[in-house]
C-alpha cells in the first residue's frame, strides 16, 4: 500500500466535502511562524512522517504565537522519528474539542469487501476501546454495488448511542469518507480523532490514506512515485527499483533498503530471497550467523533472467557490503537457470570481489549451479552454489567461512570487455533492453553457439549470420524473453560479438554520487 501524509490525505478530504482544521504545510521555521501568523490563534505543530505515537514522541508541539510556532517547527524538523526525518510540519488551528470519535473505511481481505468502522468514544487503539466499550463501536460490511449512502450510515452510528442533529452530520460525514476511499481506491481510509469542537463543527483533526498499490497508476494526481507502503519517504535506491518492477510484468521485484553509510567490514551483506517463505527462513540464519542486512530484496513468480541481473546490479551498488547471499524456498517450480544466467551477467559486470553464495533450489537446479560455476570461477572472489537439498542454515554458514577466509583483490573492479569494443552491426529491441550484434565477431564463429542456445527459437542463421527468426515488433513485445543464454554462449563459446543491453535508468548516476 501507498501512505499519504497527513496534510495530503487532508487535502483529499477538504475537496470531497469533509471539514479539515485550518493550517498549511511548513518546510522550516521561516514558513511556520508565517503560517501561524496568519492563522492569528494558538497553533499545533505536527511532524509529517509515517509512524504512530508521534505525541508521545515529542511530534506533535503548541504554539500561542508565531515565533513560538517557528521555534517549535525547526525543533521537530530537527528530529527523527524512529529513525526518519520529517517531511514537513502542519501547522493548523489548535480546536477546542468537546468530543472524540473514530471512523476508519478499510478493505478486509477475510470478507473481501469494504468495512466500515466507527466508534463513539475517541482515543488511540481501536481494538481497546472495542474490548472496554463494545456497545460504543459498530461496523458494518459493504456490498460495493450499493454504496453506502446516508441513511445506512445513520443507523450504524446509531447503533453506538447517538441520536439527534450530531447523528445527522455524522451520517453524511461517514457516507463522504467512504465515497473518498472508493474514489481513490484506498486499502484504508482513517480518521482518528475526528472531532467535535465546542462550537459544533465536525472536524478531521487527523487523517491516514493509503492506496492500492495497483490503483496507484490510475491516481497521477496524487503524486505518488512508489507504490510501497514504507515507514519513510524511499530512498533513491529504492526508487530506481521500483521502476524496474514498474516496467516489467514479468514476475516479481521487491527491494528496500535497511541500511545505508555502513562500511566495509561491518557485517552486511546484499540479500536475494525467492519467495516470501523462503526468504524469511533465509535470512533468519544469516542473522544467526552475526550478519547484518544491507537489503531486503525478492525476485519470484517466475521472473526472467532479466530482472534478476538488475536485482543483483541494484544490491551490488548499495555499497561496502561484505557478501552476498541469495536463497529462496528451495522448492521453486521456476526454471534456475535463468536466475543463473541473470546473476552470471552482473556478476561479471561487476567484476564481483565479494564472496557470494547463491541458494538456486527448484525446478533445474543442477544445471542452474553448474552455469554459476562455470562462468564465475575466474572472478576474483569465491561463488558458491548450492540447491534445495543444502538448508538455508548450511549456506549460511558457508558465506561466513567465505568471508572470513577471503582476502580482497588488490585491483577490485576490471573493464567490462564483453561490451566495451563491440561495433553493433544488427540490433534489436526486446521488452526491456536491446540485443547487439557484432558481425565481424561473428563471422570468426563457426559454430554460433548463440543460436543452439537460443531454446525459443528467437535467433536464426541467415546467410551465416544470426538473424531474428521472429518479427522485431514481436520480439519488442516480449516473445524475446530475455533469458540471456545467446550472451553467455556467445562471450564463452562464440566470437563474443553478442551484448544484451539491460539498461538501469538512474543507476550509473547513484553510483557516481556515492562514491562522491
Amino acid at each position: 500500500m501507498a501512505r499519504l501524509y497527513e496534510y495530503q490525505g487532508k487535502e483529499i478530504l477538504k475537496k470531497e466535502g469533509i471539514d479539515i482544521p485550518r493550517g498549511a504545510l511548513a518546510r522550516n521555521g521561516r514558513e511556520a511562524r508565517k503560517i501561524a501568523e496568519d492563522l492569528a490563534c494558538e497553533v499545533a505543530i505536527k511532524a509529517q512522517v509515517w509512524t504512530t505515537g508521534r505525541a508521545s514522541l515529542g511530534g506533535i508541539l503548541f504554539a500561542k504565537d508565531g515565533k513560538e510556532a517557528g521555534d517549535k517547527a525547526e525543533e521537530i524538523l530537527k528530529k527523527k522519528f524512529k529513525g526518519v526525518m520529517p517531511e514537513g510540519v502542519l501547522i493548523e488551528e489548535k480546536l477546542a474539542i468537546e468530543r472524540e470519535f473514530f471512523v476508519s473505511v478499510i478493505i478486509d481481505d477475510t470478507a473481501r469487501k469494504p468495512v466500515i468502522l466507527f466508534s463513539s468514544v475517541g482515543g488511540t487503539g481501536i481494538e481497546e476501546i472495542a474490548r472496554r466499550f463494545p456497545d460504543k463501536v459498530a461496523k458494518e460490511e459493504i456490498v460495493v454495488s450499493g454504496g453506502f449512502p446516508e441513511y445506512r450510515a445513520r443507523e450504524l452510528v446509531r447503533r453506538t448511542g447517538i441520536s439527534g442533529s450530531l447523528l445527522l452530520k455524522l451520517g453524511k460525514l461517514l457516507s463522504s469518507l467512504y465515497r473518498v476511499a472508493r474514489k481513490y481506491e484506498a486499502r484504508s481510509a482513517e480518521i482518528n480523532p475526528l472531532v467535535l469542537t465546542k462550537d459544533g463543527r465536525l472536524i478531521a483533526a487527523d487523517c491516514r490514506l493509503t492506496i492500492d498499490d495497483y490503483a496507484v497508476f490510475r491516481h497521477p494526481e496524487l503524486g505518488i512515485d512508489i507504490a510501497r507502503e514504507f515507514s519513510r519517504p524511499a530512498t533513491e535506491l529504492e526508487r530506481i527499483a521500483y521502476k524496474v518492477e514498474e516496467g516489467d510484468y514479468r514476475g516479481t521485484f521487491y527491494f528496500i533498503q535497511l541500511a545505508e553509510g555502513f562500511k566495509k567490514g561491518e557485517g552486511y551483506i546484499g540479500f536475494h530471497g525467492a519467495g516470501g517463505g523462503g526468504s524469511m527462513m533465509s535470512m533468519d540464519a544469516v542473522l544467526k550467523e552475526g550478519f547484518k542486512l544491507a537489503n531486503f530484496c525478492d525476485t519470484s513468480g517466475n521472473p526472467p533472467a532479466s530482472k534478476v541481473y538488475r536485482a543483483a546490479k541494484i544490491i551490488l551498488a548499495q555499497g561496502e557490503i561484505d557478501g552476498y547471499f541469495a536463497s529462496g524456498s528451495g522448492v521453486a517450480s521456476q526454471e534456475q537457470f535463468h536466475s543463473a544466467r541473470g546473476l552470471v551477467k552482473a556478476f561479471r559486470e561487476e567484476w564481483l570481489s565479494i564472496p557470494a553464495v547463491i541458494r538456486l533450489g527448484g525446478n533445474a537446479e543442477e544445471k542452474a549451479i553448474e552455469i554459476l560455476a562455470k562462468y564465475t570461477k575466474d572472478l576474483p572472489a569465491p561463488i558458491e552454489g548450492y540447491g534445495r537439498d543444502d538448508t538455508p542454515e548450511f549456506c549460511a554458514k558457508r558465506l561466513s567461512e567465505l568471508i572470513r577466509g577471503f582476502s580482497p583483490p588488490s585491483v577490485v573492479r576490471k573493464k567490462r570487455e564483453e561490451s566495451s569494443s563491440l561495433n553493433p552491426s544488427y540490433s534489436f529491441k526486446t521488452l526491456t533492453g536491446f540485443i547487439h550484434i557484432d558481425y565481424e565477431r561473428c563471422k570468426r564463429c563457426e559454430e554460433k553457439p548463440c543460436i543452439a542456445e537460443c531454446i525459443p527459437g528467437i535467433l536464426k542463421i541467415e546467410d551465416g549470420l544470426p538473424k531474428l527468426a521472429i518479427s522485431e515488433e514481436e520480439a519488442a513485445r516480449g516473445k524475446c524473453i530475455e533469458c540471456l543464454a545467446c550472451e553467455i554462449a556467445c562471450q564463452f563459446h562464440g566470437g563474443g560479438g553478442l551484448f544484451v543491453e539491460l539498461p538501469i535508468p538512474g543507476l550509473d548516476d547513484y553510483k557516481r554520487k556515492r562514491r562522491g
